[in-house]
């Protein structure tokens, strides 16, 4: 609406021909100079040019909007955005209904916590007929660090949908239809995800996982900006993927120790009235999301899987939808399962700390069978 010519604004003709007269031909050049410079330029009163700007800025600036009508229309388009169960019946709910379409959700957490669990679960579900919760289409799952698990992935299946899975015929057409990729370079990366937007359409991809983008670049370059810098045309590509195919892409994210800087980098800081910078709190945990603040915004949906006192928890870390609030969890035959559906609210420092508490005691009970 900036670009709108003037010649189309419901101006007094007067007024209009002095705006082509002096080469002003869209609102945004209009709009861009103050009201005392379009005096001098026009050479007009100021009632005149506030008159004049008024007109304009009523055309091109868009409605007030109610937080009623757009919760209305959150409602009338949800069809169109859609939510993909995860079966976990907390988490889904605290989401509005699971993983987003068209976005980005990361799973962060150190190794061993589970994500790769989750990516196995998920990409089962998507498989499944509608009937039985699942988006009946293929998944694509770029495997970066092959932990990838056919064998688990039919462990889970029998374990939850045994009316599916025992049955071999459908086993094999539901494992079929994930389609697992395993790059062992950014290179062979950049080639796979410049591949996969055709495969989209001429596939039925229903959803896409990578697991995980930082070993993508670990081993080729130091944590920080050159890591950022490193995976910027592939974080923009992978965002457009997800709003073109408005399917759900599901990210998984190491974690690393933080330096002396990175609390600044993740909290807000707050200037005092002297001037002078107040300084943020730290966390608690020394560990927290690797790929830094670049990838932090670039994902809508942040959970985060961590360990405290030897419990597992999952923990809605960021979402536009949802408070912050954190679900034990444990690692079955079936695959994650909550321990409770009641999540506990977090706050502060809290939401962004990683732990992996007593970790070593929980992922060592035969956790390589089920990798």
């Amino acid at each position: 609406m900036a670009n709108k010519l003037i010649s189309e604004v419901p101006l007094p003709k007067s007024i209009a021909n002095v705006f082509a007269a002096r080469n002003i031909s869209t609102a945004k050049e209009a709009l861009s100079l103050t009201e005392f410079e379009l005096m001098e330029l026009l050479d007009v009163g100021l009632t005149e040019v506030r008159s004049a700007l008024s007109q304009i800025s009523e055309i091109v600036a868009p409605p007030y909007q109610t937080a009623l009508s757009l919760m209305e229309q959150r409602g009338q388009n949800e069809h169109l955005r859609g939510h993909f169960p995860t079966g976990l019946k907390g988490l889904d709910a605290a989401l509005s209904g699971g993983i987003p379409f068209g976005v980005l959700t990361e799973l962060v957490g150190p190794a061993g916590i589970g994500k790769t669990q989750l990516c196995l679960k998920l990409s089962l579900l998507a498989s499944l007929p509608t009937n039985f919760g699942g988006l009946d289409g293929r998944v694509i799952y770029i495997d970066v660090e092959s932990k990838f698990s056919s064998r688990r992935l039919l462990e889970i299946g029998l374990r939850s949908f045994p009316e599916i899975f025992q049955m071999k015929a459908m086993a094999q057409e539901m494992a079929g239809r994930i389609l697992v990729l395993r790059p062992t370079s950014l290179s062979e990366f950049t080639q796979s995800l410049e591949q996969i937007k055709v495969s989209l359409l001429q596939n039925q991809v229903k959803m896409l996982v990578i697991d995980s983008m930082a070993a993508l670049v670990s081993g080729e370059h130091e944590q920080g900006n050159c890591r950022q810098q490193t995976l910027s045309w592939h974080i923009s590509f992978i965002k457009s993927l997800a709003e073109f195919s408005r399917i759900p892409v599901v990210v998984t994210n190491q974690v690393r120790s933080h330096n002396h800087d990175d609390a600044s980098r993740y909290s807000f800081q707050v200037q005092r009235r002297d001037g002078t910078l107040e300084i943020p709190i730290r966390y608690d945990s020394h560990l927290i999301a690797a790929l830094g603040i670049h990838w932090a915004h670039a994902v809508t949906t942040r959970l985060v899987l961590e360990a405290k006192s030897g419990q597992r928890f999952i923990k809605v870390a960021k979402s536009p939808i949802s408070p912050p609030l954190a679900f034990p969890f444990h690692i079955t035959s079936s695959g994650i399962s909550l321990l409770s559906d009641d999540g506990m609210e977090l706050m502060g420092p809290e939401i962004n700390a990683i732990h992996c508490q007593g970790h070593n005691e929980i992922s060592n009970f035969g956790m390589e069978g089920l990798q």
